[in-house]
């Protein structure tokens, strides 16, 4: 079947619905995070307290999200996905309790209960977007509509809750949120049949331990998820000394470090729109070059000797990032036999979420011991260094076979089969780091 524009799958009034959703829960994501940052920070007035919540928020969820992503799989995701965001808002509607009560256990328990369903959520969406379109060649399209929605809620989320807090409180943020969620469960649970591929029987343990064997058996599909891993700890260690950096190893003032982050997000938006706009190219290539321009707006922020280049670097490091992540979903989907698409992706989804964790950590330490510029040079140095071990490995690994261009289903055979691409291959962001 020949290829579909880009624009092709917002012809399905069910993509639509999923493209709307998928955005919906990363600004309520993002909206939550805000809120409750502001919220932990001012009853304790910690940083501390505050480092807990994101663990709470990110770590802890990502241990838990595959096996809920196991259990959630059986059913249909008709009645699946709106179950999961109904408790999503139930979870934001007992925060806004807890403003009125404040514990900082229960909030951080409620938020890790909230961040592993919104792993899920996120999951089971792409899992039904590949079932949807993989048939009709539209996924990689598909995707980058989705990356689109996916930045642009990262970007309106933190915005919007800055200005609902200012405006009224925290407490009618939440509440707000809680109620985005209720609507992402209606608008799925009025779309009709979501389709799917059918699990295998057996018990929860049982499909566990099927998605465990199948990781090992995939060589390529593993090891894309290992570099993917490693490339996120290295992604994210900058993130806490960006504005230490900025202030100090820059001297900009306020206004300075708001300009550095700016940059990134334009780069991430512009990224986000070259997938777009390249959505035929090689995964492996696009993968390659822009976990390169990560590390390559990483090593030019080492450098930068002002504002203006380090804003420079940055908008570069963000365009790679906007590409990176969608380019490895991509990946991992096309590797991914289709009744295997939501526990893979749970995973791809878990290692996003935990990993940066270390990265934090291991950024924080280089700051501390040596400078800001050295954490942006060794991030850079490390990504470059995975890329390295990555890309011989991967190359080897990777499937040779064409995806068939039939309508059949990525995995109709005993083999997956995907488009042979020029062999390069990756080494995160979200959130990846920056995600």
């Amino acid at each position: 079947m020949a290829r579909q524009g880009l624009m092709e799958p917002l012809r399905r009034p069910l993509f639509r619905r999923l493209a709307t959703t998928y955005a919906v829960n990363e600004l309520g994501d993002w909206m939550g995070i805000i809120a409750l940052s502001v919220l932990v920070f001012e009853r304790t007035d910690s940083a501390l307290a505050t480092a807990g919540l994101f663990l709470g928020t990110r770590f802890l969820p990502a241990l838990f999200a595959p096996l809920l992503v196991t259990r959630a799989e059986k059913p249909p995701p008709r009645y699946a996905l709106p179950v999961i965001y109904c408790f999503e808002a139930a979870a934001f509607g007992a925060l806004a309790l807890l403003t009125s009560h404040f514990s900082l256990a229960a909030v951080i328990a409620v938020a890790a209960v909230d961040g592993a369903l919104a792993l899920a959520g996120r999951a089971l969406t792409r899992s039904v977007v590949a079932e949807l379109l993989e048939r009709t060649g539209e996924l990689r399209a598909g995707n980058a509509l989705l990356n689109v929605a996916f930045t642009g809620g990262a970007a309106v989320g933190p915005a919007l809750a800055g200005l609902i807090v200012a405006a009224f409180n925290v407490q009618t943020a939440l509440l707000l949120n809680a109620v985005s969620f209720y609507a992402i469960a209606w608008i799925l649970l009025t779309a009709g049949e979501l389709p799917r591929a059918e699990p295998e029987a057996g018990r929860m343990r049982d499909r566990v331990r099927a998605g465990v064997s199948y990781l090992r058996e995939k060589v390529a599909l593993r090891w894309l998820l290992i570099a993917q891993g490693a490339a996120f700890v290295f992604f994210a260690a900058v993130i806490p000394v960006e504005v230490v950096y900025a202030k100090e190893t820059l001297g900009a003032n306020d206004s300075g470090y708001g300009l550095l982050l700016a940059s990134w997000g334009v780069g991430m938006v512009l990224g986000s729109l070259v997938f777009a706009a390249v959505h035929r190219a090689s995964l492996r290539v696009l993968l390659l070059f822009s976990t390169l321009a990560v590390g390559a707006g990483y090593l030019g922020l080492a450098a930068a000797p002002n504002l203006a280049l380090a804003c420079a670097a940055s908008a570069l490091g963000g365009a790679g990032n906007g590409v990176q992540w969608v380019s490895a979903i991509s990946a991992v989907q096309e590797l991914t036999a289709a009744e295997m698409q939501a526990r893979v992706m749970s995973v791809l989804e878990s290692i996003g979420a935990a990993m940066p964790g270390i990265g934090f950590a291991v950024g924080g330490v280089i700051a501390a011991v040596v400078s800001p510029r050295a954490t942006f040079l060794v991030a850079g140095l490390g990504i470059f260094a995975i890329v390295a071990l990555m890309v011989p490995i991967l190359a080897a690994k990777w499937p040779e076979r064409r995806r068939s261009e039939s309508s059949e289903p990525l995995d109709s055979g005993n083999e997956i089969v995907l488009e042979l691409m020029p062999g390069v291959a990756p080494a995160k962001s979200d959130p990846g780091l920056k995600r």
